[in-house]
């Protein structure tokens, strides 16, 4: 995670940042994220590694279990990495995959609400989604998923966003205590 300008982090992800934009939160998905994934291609290895013994007994389980392990390794770090979520001063965005891109971004001005859940699961692994809702429809949904300490990146786009010092009147400046 960087929180510099134009750093080499910013130029490695290609952010193309403007002048005078800084990066307040750069990272993906927590590895902790993925362990849900991983225990499921345990499982799976096991499974086809039972099925291989009993329907062959020349196959070798332990070739079977090993592939189907290094499988599951492979595909969970590629998931992760190629998952990208970006806060600047003036933009979020969320790069996803490495052959083709999808990329969703939109200017932090148009963010509304800053939400972060947590089920049981993610509570444990110190893990949340943090859920921006902005200006756009509501089939559009801009979500950081697996992001370790959630409550940090909400305090980040708050700070960026001027929400935390907006006051009742919500309009991203303090009111003055004579008005």
């Amino acid at each position: 995670m960087e929180t510099g300008g134009r750093g080499a982090y910013a130029a490695r992800v290609n952010m193309n940042l403007s002048e005078g934009e800084t990066i307040i939160f750069q990272g993906h998905p927590s590895w902790r994220a993925i362990l849900g994934f991983y225990l499921k291609g345990i499982l799976v290895a096991i499974v086809l590694g039972v099925i291989a013994k009993l329907v062959s007994s020349t196959t070798s389980v332990f070739v079977v279990v090993l592939v189907i392990l290094a499988l599951t390794l492979l595909i969970g770090f590629i998931k992760r990495w190629a998952t990208t979520y970006s806060i600047t001063t003036r933009r979020l965005n969320i790069k996803r995959g490495i052959i083709s891109r999808e990329i969703q971004e939109t200017r932090l001005e148009r963010v509304q609400n800053v939400n972060y859940n947590q089920s049981v699961y993610q509570r444990v692994m110190h893990i949340g989604d943090v859920d921006f809702d902005t200006a756009a429809s509501g089939d559009y949904d801009f979500i950081f998923y697996g992001v370790a300490d959630p409550g940090s990146v909400v305090e980040r786009v708050d700070r960026a966003t001027g929400a935390d010092a907006a006051g009742s009147h919500g309009l991203g400046e303090p009111q003055s205590p004579g008005v």
